[in-house]
């Protein structure tokens, strides 16, 4: 591959850039909105992008397409749990983000957890459900409600809150239909923020809203009552320690380039780590945009930085990409 090039005007020339969208998993309509964005916006900066839809063409025609990078605009399984990461790097292509590791820890919400308990990072209590037997220990060890989810999957697909101990068989045969393995965890009752992360950049919070029983896939995507609060109330010596405290659990899993964390403050005013998103939405719903908009950065310069991750990325591996 051809060596990192500077125009005359100081501007990187990326090369052949393919806008990784779609795949297969359960997140494939949300990724190609993504990738639709994505790509439009790299267009729109002059840049050499083509759209490439993973769940149609195999990783390999990078190759033979002669690609030089590659923006990861794939959500979930296949796409943001260090499958595609793995499969970039062995090919020696630069690519947006977090690396191998980072991308399968925060993918495993039960390692990831595991993880920040050791770490004395504040995240609510948890079981992984790995026998129908398991059910039988919520009662006494989270209690009533709790949020029953696929371990590995973003979107909230497959969560469902859960009040009582008769609705636990239908809620793990939900979320079982997403993932084979499938976590219950303690609900805290509070107030939901999020915190997008850009390189070392923790950009202003947002607090989210929404008259439905959780932030679920629905108030992501579809329904218009959600509402996205920015400022986000906190004081702000308040939102620079909560910012301060979810940077450090996003780099605590390795985590790199650019995300998103997910929060909730309990009526004690206590912080609780909820989880760590990799490759965020970048659609009329998503909130790395809106966080960006509010520190006045748009969203084709916002595309631009994460882009420039992949420059990280080829220096650090010694992978020389245009």
């Amino acid at each position: 591959m051809a060596t990192t090039q500077i125009n005359k005007t100081g501007v990187v020339d990326f090369g052949k850039v393919a806008v990784l969208m779609g795949g297969d998993s359960a997140e494939r309509e949300i990724s190609l909105e993504t990738g639709a964005a994505v790509h439009a916006a790299l267009c729109r900066k002059g840049v050499n992008a083509h759209a490439f839809d993973t769940g149609e063409r195999p990783l390999s025609f990078l190759i033979e397409e002669e690609f030089d990078r590659a923006f990861i605009a794939l959500h979930g399984r296949g796409g943001e749990d260090g499958v595609t990461q793995g499969a970039l790097q062995s090919m020696g292509i630069p690519y947006t983000g977090s690396g191998i590791l980072g991308s399968a820890l925060a993918m495993d919400k039960v390692r990831s957890k595991l993880l920040w308990s050791a770490l004395d990072i504040n995240t609510p209590p948890f079981i992984e459900i790995k026998t129908e037997l398991d059910l039988d220990r919520i009662p006494e060890l989270l209690g009533f409600p709790v949020m029953v989810k696929p371990v590995q999957e973003g979107s909230s697909c497959g969560a469902v809150k859960v009040k009582s101990e008769n609705d636990l068989k239908e809620a793990l045969d939900i979320s079982r239909k997403f993932d084979d393995r499938v976590m219950a965890e303690k609900w805290i009752t509070g107030v939901e923020y999020t915190a997008a992360i850009i390189g070392e950049k923790v950009l202003p919070l947002i607090r989210l809203e929404t008259p439905r029983e959780f932030y679920d896939y629905e108030a992501k995507y579809i329904e218009n009552t959600t509402r996205y609060i920015c400022p986000c109330g906190l004081d702000s010596s308040a939102e620079v320690q909560m910012g301060e405290m979810m940077f450090a659990a996003f780099e605590s899993v390795g985590a790199s380039g650019w995300g998103r964390v997910d929060f909730i403050v309990d009526e004690d005013d206590r912080p609780w780590l909820i989880e760590v998103n990799t490759v965020p939405g970048m659609t009329s719903h998503s909130l790395v945009p809106m966080a960006a908009a509010h520190a006045g950065i748009g969203f084709d310069d916002l595309v631009m930085e994460i882009l420039e991750t992949s420059l990280n990325r080829a220096h650090a591996h010694g992978v020389m990409g245009p």
